[in-house]
Formats: structure tokens, sequence, C-alpha cells
């Protein structure tokens, strides 16, 4: 086959595929047709795709590796382990506190178990650490609380009714009597 014909239909047939090929397809596809030619098989099958000689030589050591090995099922990661965007918690290490020190007044809970559920909302808490400068949503707030141990249901007495005007002072103070003192002048 003439080499420019040769190339048009490698061109054609990347034209269909290429729009549905992912990256590690995409390669292992030029690859093989690259091996399939033989000699002069990458330079053609790089210039009718656009693909770079590196790229097609990485599918081909990709081909020469799986024939090596014995036969498994194919690994459907397309980048190495350790890709993608790394958690709040690690890329912004103020983040924890802050959203502490914002639950922390209005935690409720049994008076026993300290720190178990907040009255605040993940959206007013989200708005309120954007504010401070950690942007976040109130899907990431709510997944950080509970990464704590915190419940995302309000308790029923916050629904209902009226309440005593002292009942968030009692709450401060059952929970700052049920936690174990940090200093050594304690109630």
């Amino acid at each position: 086959m003439h080499a420019a014909a040769m190339i048009a239909m490698i061109r054609r047939k990347y034209e269909v595929l290429g729009p549905v090929l992912d990256e590690r397809s995409r390669r292992r596809w030029a690859a093989t047709e690259a091996r399939e030619l033989g000699w002069g098989g990458i330079s053609a099958v790089a210039v009718a795709t656009g693909l770079a000689r590196d790229t097609i030589h990485a599918g081909l050591a990709e081909l020469r590796q799986e024939q090596a090995q014995t036969p498994r099922l194919p690994d459907l990661r397309l980048r190495r382990p350790g890709g993608g965007r790394k958690p709040l918690t690690q890329t912004d290490p103020g983040l924890a506190r802050a959203l502490d020190r914002l639950v922390d007044p209005l935690t409720r809970g049994h008076p026993e178990s300290p720190l178990r559920w907040t009255c605040k909302s993940t959206r007013r808490l989200a708005a309120e650490l954007t504010r401070q400068g950690h942007a976040l949503s109130p899907n990431t707030v709510a997944a950080l609380l509970r990464a704590e141990g915190y419940s995302l249901q309000a308790n029923r007495k916050t629904r209902e009714g009226r309440q005593h005007p002292d009942r968030d002072a009692q709450f401060a103070y059952l929970n700052g009597a049920c936690r174990p003192s940090s200093g050594p002048a304690s109630r």
C-alpha cells in the first residue's frame, strides 16, 4: 500500500474512533496500528493521528508488558494512583480548626458524650468558613462533620415549642462539665 493511502486510511479510522477513546485506549489503539504496519508504522500513525511518537512508544511498551504477564482483568484506572485533587483538610490545614471553632459553642448531645451534633446548618457554616477564607460547599462541611463524628440531624427539642431562655447556657455548662479538664484546676 502506498504511504499516503496508508496514512489516509489510519486518519479515517482515528477520526471515527478518536472521540470515544480515553487516554489509555487511544495510546493502545495507536500502538496496535503501528505494530501491524511494521517498519515505519510509528511514524505513519503519528502523522495520521497527530499523536506524539513517545505516546505510541508508551502504548507499545504497555502491550509488551501485558503480553509478558499472565492474563488478568484490565485495570480501569487511567492515571497512576495519587492523582486528582487532594483533600481540603490537607491543602488547607487550618480548615478543621476553623470549623471546630464555629461548631464548638453550639453543639448539642447527651451530656455524658460531648459534641455529637450542632444546631447550625451546613449552609451557614460553609458561608462563614468561606468568609474566613476557607472556600467550600455545604456538602463538604457535612462530610467534614460526619468524619468528626457529628450527626447532621437536629435535636427534637430545638424544633418543638418554646424553649427556656437559658437553654443554650445550660448546654454550654454541661458540655464544659463533661469534657476532660486540660489544666490542673478543674471544677
